[in-house]
């Protein structure tokens, strides 16, 4: 058995930039990744048409300048196959894959308070021990399984996006169904009309989409924002990490005039992107306000597709604008007016199974397809955590005791788990805000916390449960005027038996969450609660995987 000072889980985005801030610090650290490659999402989801929603020049590492200033994105919203070609360059450039165990599933962790270490198993046998345990899982990495009646007797071929298999999977003039109409689905089904034979889209849920607003960038661009000497600070400073909004501010709707309105209304739609949800600064909160902007997305649906009935059945009603996450796209909508594609609306008739040769749907009507590409979404938040066996002293696992909602100090810990991190979790803005830039931050307060402990030779640390129930209140508080909250949506947790509801991350903003960190910290890490060591912890002598 290996002994580190820290076990990452996770090669993706967060365990890349938390194997160089730690080591860094003259921890030892050994990163478990399950793929046979860095990447995380973007290593796994290599599905046609898969690209970024947040600008790319804001959606990359920002801990150093020099490699800020040397990739050259080319373009607004990096493809999947350009996002996977700069993680390897990081992890190529700062020599990270002596430290990464790849294509191993850690399966379980045990806390052995007498030594005041983890325990961990993989899959394949191998143990290690740990003094801290950072669960670099990500927050939408669990995929939702295809479990659908009859699918074993389909004798033709399906994928998943968030799996898209690492072979030539056949596409040019096949009869394709895309079952699902999330990002991943409306992304896909983009990238997919033009090859395809023809086209199935299988709609459960109309959803908000909005042009990308995708250009390929120039030098100058580059050049220009690069140059700006404290971008990082500044992008830390901003409401999700991301300088998406419109210039000039964003006011509340009535501080408008009608012909404002309507001008920002038509800039935004035109400049592309997530700030859509930010027309107006009150449209989270006033579902009339909402309304407005709904109405303008499903006027411009009825405008580019061609057929009133298709249109219509595109249009979204069942929830307001941005109560869940808008969807960005190249042409999605354009691609209805094509003769090759057909939209199949399950939520009228629903699926009943899969047969040999195709789909069959409750009415009896069947659609003949030789790849079926299931875009389904994720178990998000405690998904991927759920996955492993993670048991405290007492033997409670990770997340039980979180059958009303998620608790978590910062939305980095929880109680009765010493030295376990989960960055970018549940009560940090994590999927509300740009996660490059929210896995620096956390983990930054992770290598800081770390490097408090051992100047005070401290040997275990985690939430206070009163601090930990003030900072969950706070969360709370902060969501309780959504729109976005009373609406089902992954972010949102409904307990059962009275309908009450929990918002899982906090949306109080970026800039005021690093500005609590930061104080948390000055404060010699009020909330938390530290065990003493009886003796100065020696540095482990592993530095590398066994």
């Amino acid at each position: 058995m290996t002994d580190y000072d820290v076990v990452v889980i996770g090669a993706g985005i967060g365990g890349l930039y938390a194997i160089e801030r730690l080591r860094g610090q003259g921890l030892s650290v050994l990163a478990v990744e399950s793929g046979s490659g860095v990447g995380g999402v973007w290593h796994h989801n290599r599905y046609p048409g898969a690209r970024v929603d947040i600008d790319s020049i804001d959606y990359c590492f920002h801990f150093s300048r020099e490699l800020t200033r040397d990739w050259r994105w080319t373009e607004r919203y990096a493809s999947q196959d350009e996002l996977l070609r700069y993680l390897n360059h990081v992890a190529d450039r700062f020599d990270l894959r002596r430290h990464i165990l790849f294509e191993t599933t850690v399966t379980a962790a045990q806390w052995r308070p007498d030594e005041a270490r983890y325990d961990v198993e993989t899959g394949s046998g191998q143990r290690f021990t740990c003094r801290f345990l950072l669960l670099a899982t990500g927050n939408l990495s669990a995929a939702r399984k295809p479990d659908f009646p009859g699918l074993d007797d389909f004798k033709g071929d399906w994928v998943q996006t968030s799996h898209w298999p690492d072979r030539d999977v056949q596409i040019a003039g096949k009869r394709i169904a895309v079952i699902g109409t999330g990002s991943s689905g409306v992304q896909a089904a983009t990238a997919l009309a033009e090859r395809a034979g023809h086209l199935f889209v299988f709609q459960r849920t109309a959803n908000y989409s909005v042009p990308a607003g995708n250009v390929p960038l120039d030098a100058a661009v580059l050049d220009a924002v690069f140059a700006e000497p404290n971008r990082r600070e500044a992008l830390l400073n901003s409401r999700i990490g991301s300088r998406l909004e419109l210039e000039g501010g964003v006011l509340n709707y009535a501080d408008y005039s009608e012909a404002e309105r309507l001008d920002r209304l038509e800039r935004q739609w035109t400049k592309g992107g997530q700030g859509m949800n930010r027309v107006f600064a009150d449209q989270g909160l006033d579902l009339a306000v909402n309304t407005v902007v709904a109405d303008f997305v499903r006027a411009k649906i009825r405008q580019t597709v061609h057929d009133p009935a298709t249109a219509e059945r595109l249009c979204p009603y069942d929830y307001p604008i941005g109560s869940r996450r808008l969807i960005m796209d190249t042409g999605y909508y354009e691609i209805f007016n094509r003769p090759n594609v057909t939209l199949v609306d399950v939520a009228a008739d629903p699926i009943e199974r899969i047969t040999e040769s195709g789909i069959r749907l409750k009415s009896g009507a069947e659609h003949e397809v030789d790849l079926i590409v299931f875009a389904l979404g994720f178990h998000a938040f405690r998904g991927a955590m759920e996955r492993i066996d993670i048991r405290n002293e007492k033997g409670e696992h990770l997340t039980g005791g979180w059958s009303r909602g998620p608790r978590a100090l910062l939305g980095l810990m929880t109680t009765g788990f010493p030295n376990l991190f989960f960055p970018t979790g549940p009560g940090g803005p994590s999927v509300l805000s740009n996660m490059v830039l929210m896995n620096e931050q956390q983990i930054d307060f992770v290598g800081e916390l770390i490097a408090h402990m051992d100047a005070r030779g401290m040997r275990t640390v985690q939430p206070d449960r009163d601090a930990q129930d003030a900072w969950m209140d706070e969360v709370a508080a902060a969501a309780s005027k959504l729109i976005r909250l009373n609406v089902d949506n992954y972010m949102v947790h409904v307990n059962s038996d009275d309908g009450s509801r929990v918002f899982i991350p906090y949306v109080g903003g970026l800039d005021r969450f690093n500005r609590t960190c930061r104080a948390v910290a000055a404060d010699g890490f009020r909330g938390f609660v530290f065990g003493q060591a009886l003796e100065p912890t020696q540095p482990s002598a592993s530095t590398e995987p066994a």
